[in-house]
């Protein structure tokens, strides 16, 4: 679900196998932009798994859906930085 709301290739690692006596569960993946897993491990041995990543399948999310540049507001940058802590208001 990242991938799709960042509009971005994703890849998530995980360990597998047995390390210090504790299972690892594995099932590390490459996700594609519209949030499809298009490589992942199938096993709980050591894997490497590869995947052709096209970076123009970023751009219809990046330039429509997900225009985050055309909803930034600087403005409100400050307020927020500069707060520390929680604003209690009655």
């Amino acid at each position: 679900s990242n991938s799709y709301m960042n509009a971005c290739w994703s890849v998530a690692v995980a360990k597998a196998g047995n390390e210090d006596g504790s299972g690892l569960i594995g099932g590390s993946c490459i996700v594609d932009p519209d949030g499809q897993i298009v490589a992942e491990t199938k096993t709980l041995v050591d894997e490497v798994v590869v995947a052709d990543c096209d970076m123009g399948q970023c751009l219809q999310g990046k330039s429509k859906m997900f225009n985050f540049e055309a909803h930034r507001r600087p403005q409100w940058y400050t307020p927020i930085t500069e707060q520390v802590g929680a604003i209690i208001r009655k």
